[in-house]
């Protein structure tokens, strides 16, 4: 079975990822693994700390000569802003963060043990186990892209970058809307047999683990839910050249916990951030006074990013699924499954 574990803090040394289950004989270039962690560090609206790091993924285990030999895949990423025990106590935790409920699940005085793992710095490791997943994907023609849907209430790229600078301006934050589209993806993965195993289940957990995001949508669900269903559902056509295709997609390609064949379509919805300049009502945690929430730095938008991060947890789900179909041992031994598979699905 395909699965991963990160560790890690903001400010610690290092963002550590293990990533198990991955077949022998698949070729790895860091670069592209770098290529995608540069990503997840632009987009309009990033705040000062993607100006500090340069992340770049260091393999430490589960290959030799740059292929996979099928033991766990360790990535290091190391942080250039490591100064954890430097850093002030946080008494003041924000609204809308992991703060003030991680105080009180743990019995902290300080927000600080909190924030530094609840930080969205974490992505980073999720984005290079990603990389590697996408390269997995790619081997079979399956590929991964996102985009931004909305920000702030508006959909054009030019009112999007006013809206983040009247943000900035006045010390505010702002959320949005992204859009990730799996391309290529056979049908068939995932399962309608048990809860656990639907496609869509996975989809919707893994986007939504994302900070930030509280809504998950899988194809045009939102719309649809006030449609009857003799304009929603996704008609079955058939010809020699396509064989079997749909005209709409309004499943996003996952029907009953299953692919379809169609592109697999998910959207998340992203609140704005958590620390603003300008900190909201909280509490002093030791005299329980109303007080101004702290201020970490931060971001005023990153949708975008979100969107490079939902492309890797989507590229996980997708590989773990395709690896429970189609065998995971060596990607030699998957080529030869997968090729009969596509075979059995001409009519």
């Amino acid at each position: 079975m395909l699965r991963f574990l990160t560790a890690g803090e903001s400010h610690g040394e290092a963002l550590v990822g293990i990533l198990e289950g991955m077949p022998a004989g698949l070729k790895i270039n860091t670069s592209g693994i770098d290529k995608e962690l540069k990503r997840r560090q632009e987009g309009y609206g990033r705040g000062q700390r993607m100006q500090i790091e340069s992340d770049r993924a260091k393999i430490l285990s589960g290959f030799m000569r740059g292929v996979t030999i099928g033991s766990p895949i360790a990535i290091l990423i190391e942080n250039k802003d490591f100064c954890i025990d430097k850093l002030p106590a946080v008494k003041n935790p924000r609204p809308g963060h992991a703060d003030m409920a991680g105080i009180l699940k743990y019995g902290f005085n300080d927000a600080r043990c909190v924030l530094e793992r609840a930080s969205a710095r974490e992505t980073a490791a999720r984005v290079g186990i990603g990389a590697i997943c996408k390269i997995l994907l790619a081997e079979f023609n399956i590929n991964i892209l996102s985009r931004v849907m909305m920000i702030g209430g508006v959909k054009s790229e030019k009112l999007m970058k006013e809206k983040i600078d009247e943000a900035a301006k006045s010390k505010d934050t702002l959320g949005g809307i992204f859009e990730v589209i799996v391309k290529g993806a056979p049908p068939g993965l995932g399962s309608y047999a048990h809860w656990d195993r639907r496609l869509d289940a996975s989809i919707a957990q893994a986007i939504m683990s994302i900070p930030a995001v509280k809504a998950v949508e899988i194809g045009n669900a939102i719309e649809c839910s006030a449609k009857p269903g003799s304009e929603v559902h996704d008609e079955i056509f058939y010809s020699k050249e396509k064989s079997i295709y749909r005209k709409t997609n309004n499943a996003g390609g996952v029907e009953g916990g299953m692919s379809n064949g169609e592109d697999i379509i998910a959207r998340g919805y992203m609140k704005p951030i958590s620390t603003l300049t300008d900190g909201l009502n909280t509490i002093d945690i030791d005299t329980k006074k109303q007080a101004k929430a702290s201020a970490e730095r931060s971001d005023v938008c990153a949708v975008s990013a979100a969107g490079v991060v939902g492309e890797a947890v989507l590229a996980f789900v997708i590989a773990k699924a395709f690896l429970e179909k189609f065998g995971r041992d060596s990607v030699a031994e998957i080529k030869r499954n997968y090729k009969g598979y596509v075979d059995s699905l001409k009519f």
